[in-house]
C-alpha cells in the first residue's frame, strides 16, 4: 500500500511507537520492536513473526523500498519527519526505521525439539538477563549454524528490542522457545536424547577435546555465578582454557567459541 503521511506524533495510528525506550512492547498485546534496516529486513524475510505496521524516516523511505516490498498486503507504513519521529519515539532514532512486530503463539520447548535433526545443536540459557548478552548468543548462534535456541524464564526475553537490535536481527530467525525453569528443559533434552554439556570455567573437559555425538545441548550461564550447582552435577562440563591468571570470558564471547567448536565437531 502507499505509504501515509503522520504529521502528529499524537496520531492514534502510531501510538504503539510512543516512548519505545521506557515502554517495551515484549509481552504486552503480543507485539515488540523490530529496529533498524537490517533488522527489517530479516523479519520481512524469514517471516516467523508478523508485522503490524512500519514507521520510516522520510529521507530514509527511498531505500527501503525492496524491504517494504516484501511486507504483506495491508500492513501500513508511515513517514514521518525527523522531529516527528524523535518525539513519538521519545529519542532521537538514528536509524530512523521502527515495526511493530506480533510475536503470535510461539512454539514450545518440546514442539521446537521435535522439529530438529538427528545431529541438532541447541543453546540453553539460563538466568541470562542481560539484553546485550541475549542478544549476541542469538547472533552467535546463527552464525554457527545452531538449529534452536532454549531459555529459562529468568532469561531476557529475545523479542526485546534492544536484544533483537544486538543480534542483528539473529532473534527474529533463530528458532527459540522457553520454559519455566532450566530443570524443565534439562529433562526434556535428556528425554530426547541430547548429550547435554554445562560450559564453565570449572568445567572437566576442555572444550577442544569434546567429540559429542547426535544431538548436543550447550547451557550457558549468567556471569559471576556461572550456571547453578543442581544443572553443573548432572551435565557434563567443559571449559575453554584459559591464560595463566585469567579465568574467564564474557557469556556472549565464550558462547561464540564453545559453538563453534560444536559446529565443527558435529558437522
Amino acid at each position: 500500500m502507499e505509504p501515509v503521511r503522520i504529521d502528529d506524533p499524537l496520531d492514534e495510528r502510531v501510538a504503539a511507537y510512543v516512548d519505545i525506550r521506557e515502554r517495551d512492547l515484549v509481552g504486552r498485546q503480543g507485539r515488540f520492536v523490530a529496529e533498524g534496516k537490517v533488522v527489517l529486513d530479516v523479519l520481512t524475510a524469514t517471516r516467523r513473526f508478523g508485522v503490524e505496521s512500519v514507521l520510516v524516516l522520510e529521507n530514509r523511505l527511498a531505500g527501503m523500498q525492496q524491504v517494504l516490498a516484501r511486507l504483506p498486503a495491508g500492513v501500513p507504513v508511515y513517514v514521518v519527519s525527523a522531529a516527528v519521529m524523535d518525539r513519538i519515539a521519545g529519542f532521537h532514532m538514528h536509524r530512523g526505521i521502527l515495526a511493530i512486530g506480533l510475536r503470535g503463539e510461539l512454539a514450545s520447548p518440546d514442539q521446537l525439539l521435535g522439529a530438529v535433526g538427528q545431529n541438532a545443536l541447541v543453546a540453553v540459557l539460563v538466568g541470562i538477563s542481560n539484553h546485550d548478552n541475549v542478544g549476541s548468543i542469538f547472533r552467535n548462534a546463527a552464525a554457527f549454524g545452531a538449529d534452536a535456541v532454549l531459555l529459562d524464564k529468568a532469561s531476557c526475553d529475545p523479542l526485546y528490542r534492544k536484544a533483537i537490535r544486538v543480534s542483528v536481527g539473529a532473534a527474529l530467525k533463530v528458532p527459540f522457545a522457553m520454559a519455566d525453569d532450566a530443570t524443565i528443559i534439562a529433562d526434556l533434552l535428556e528425554k530426547k536424547g541430547f548429550t547435554q554439556f554445562a560450559l564453565s570455567p570449572r568445567g572437566e573437559t576442555d572444550i577442544r577435546n569434546v567429540e559429542p555425538r547426535g544431538p548436543v545441548a550447550l547451557y550457558l550461564g549468567t556471569e559471576g555465578e556461572g550456571l547453578p550447582e543442581h544443572l553443573m552435577s548432572r551435565l557434563h562440563t567443559a571449559r575453554i582454557t584459559m591464560a595463566p591468571g585469567f579465568d574467564s570470558l564474557n557469556v556472549a564471547a565464550a558462547s561464540a567459541i564453545a559453538l563453534h567448536a560444536f559446529t565443527r565437531n558435529t558437522e
